[in-house]
């Protein structure tokens, strides 16, 4: 069978990369890299399509490496073995290894050791985020390097080229054309590539107009380069739109992200928002929302859709308070902005002078715990909702015992 058309081009030099200038542009660090001829472990993570594999085969076939290519999820603990003593058989190899942040512990495990001793060199390749999805052990042994969403004009001369080279035999497509390939990827080069190619086998005559692109696919991809605007927008109108009350706001934003293919954004954000915006009025829902993470996290999209939008239901029409958030920097502004003093001589590890609550009645007994420059201090002012209510009843009859 034929090699795909996005196969066909990837790149087998480092200068050959579509974008990715602040890393592969001359005098940058991958650039400089293979230019001293020196390689290190590293991870590279981004969107999909904006070409972490390219560079990263790029790489190996500069500098002549051996090297093997693996995928975390699809290749078991046989082959990762086999790379190992590969390695021992040449006395160094890379390993290629996609959707690193899928890699279970056993592989991690065999792994490690010889990543240590440099027997096995390691380029990852992730579209999460490294510093969330990865685990610590072998984030600790990679550099980490964020690939940046592709512009519009890099597919537009990526796809020209195409054209240009006459790798798909008597193609006819107008720039018209090949602007649209460009806006409805999403600035995936591989999606742009692909439906390229699939339209141009889906002609009579290799003639590609709008109109044949519109029926393979007409619907645009949608990502959030997270250096532009519109990313900081659409999360921030989730957020305040759940803050708000609005409920059929808050899943509207919640289907931009869906479409947008942005699970861990979604559910970073979920995390912040029930104890920064429901917190202390509706505290059940703090358990709730991670049980829907989890959830969402196992089934993975589309259905994770479902248990989303049912805790984002629930939570623009919960209770809300965010009086937590603002005891908490009502606190951290008193300790930057004087001189709180020490902590008192009976708090002190093994000081006998302090009185142990559980051994008075009702497990309390009154004592100074504030430092004296600070003893009078109030951070948290309950609001007037109904646990708020019972948490303010608790603090005015510990006040008065």
């Amino acid at each position: 069978m034929e090699e795909l058309l996005a196969i066909k081009l990837r790149p087998n030099k480092i200068s050959d990369i579509v974008g990715q200038q602040h890393l592969v542009g001359e005098n940058k660090i991958i650039y400089n890299l293979v230019k001293n001829k020196r390689l290190f472990s590293m991870i590279l993570y981004g969107n999909p399509g904006i070409g972490k594999t390219s560079i990263a085969l790029a790489i190996v076939n500069e500098l002549g490496l051996k090297h093997r290519v693996l995928n975390a999820v699809i290749n078991n603990k046989k082959d990762f073995d086999v790379v190992i003593e590969e390695a021992k058989m040449y006395n160094g190899i890379v390993l290629v290894l996609d959707e690193i942040h899928r890699m279970n512990k056993d592989k991690q495990d065999l792994l490690l050791p010889y990543l240590e001793s440099g027997l096995i060199t390691l380029i990852g390749m992730t579209t999460s985020n490294p510093y969330h999805s990865i685990n610590p052990a072998i984030r600790s042994r990679c550099q980490l390097f964020e690939l940046l969403p592709l512009k519009e004009d890099d597919i537009i001369q990526a796809l020209h080229k195409v054209k240009e080279k006459n790798i798909l035999p008597n193609l006819i497509i107008e720039d018209e054309a090949i602007k649209y390939i460009a806006r409805v990827s999403g600035n995936d080069l591989r999606s742009s590539y692909n439906l390229l190619e699939v339209s141009y086998y889906s002609t009579s005559d290799g003639n590609v107009t709008i109109d044949v692109l519109k029926n393979i696919n007409g619907k645009a991809k949608i990502y959030f380069d997270k250096n532009e605007d519109g990313y900081y927008d659409v999360i921030s109108a989730f957020q305040k739109s759940i803050r708000g009350s609005d409920v059929n706001a808050s899943l509207h934003y919640l289907a931009r992200l869906i479409e947008a293919d942005n699970l861990d954004i979604i559910l970073r954000r979920l995390a912040v928002i029930v104890y920064e915006d429901i917190g202390l009025a509706n505290p059940m829902m703090g358990p709730k929302v991670m049980a829907a993470i989890s959830s969402a996290q196992m089934l993975g999209l589309p259905e994770a859709r479902i248990p989303l939008a049912e805790i984002v239901i629930e939570l623009a029409l919960s209770p809300k308070s965010n009086s937590a958030e603002m005891a908490i920097d009502l606190a951290l502004n008193e300790i930057r902005s004087k001189d709180v003093g020490s902590v008192p001589k009976h708090l002190h590890n093994g000081n006998p002078d302090y009185l142990y609550p559980h051994n008075y009645k009702n497990d309390y007994v009154k004592q100074q715990y504030l430092p004296d420059n600070i003893k009078n201090s109030t951070y948290y002012y309950p609001k007037p909702n109904k646990n708020e209510i019972i948490l303010k009843d608790v603090m005015d009859k510990l006040s008065k015992m």
